[in-house]
């Protein structure tokens, strides 16, 4: 047992959000190598339906559009070949909505004892 409260709140999206992150921008590496950029589009668009899946069940709707964007754009089954600046000021905003939706996507903690109960 520990002695600290239990948090009220959990951001299960957290630790996919930074790390799709962390690949978009290692991908700025690879951008012209289309073989190594190919396993950057595979951890993108599977972490993005990853947090896609905990915004939805966070009812965070919002995130989804934006998420299921990212997923498309970065698909590698079928990949758009977007190139330049453009491409590059997408992979920056992609970043940032994985890191935004990391932290906003939050769902009740079902450990915590403090909880009002739901209202009908």
């Amino acid at each position: 047992m520990t002695s600290y409260p239990t948090p009220e709140f959990r951001r299960p999206a957290l630790a996919p959000g930074i790390l799709g992150a962390i690949v978009l921008l290692a991908g700025l590496a690879l951008l012209d190598n289309a073989g190594g950029y190919l396993f950057i589009r595979f951890g993108v668009a599977i972490l993005a339906l990853i947090v896609c899946v905990f915004s939805y069940q966070a009812r965070a709707w919002w995130w989804v559009v934006g998420l299921a964007a990212v997923a498309v754009l970065w698909n590698p089954v079928v990949p758009f070949e977007f190139h330049g600046q453009l491409w590059v000021a997408l992979q920056f905003v992609a970043a940032l909505v994985f890191v935004v939706a990391g932290i906003l996507v939050r769902v009740r903690n079902p450990e915590d004892k403090n909880r009002r109960p739901a209202r009908r």
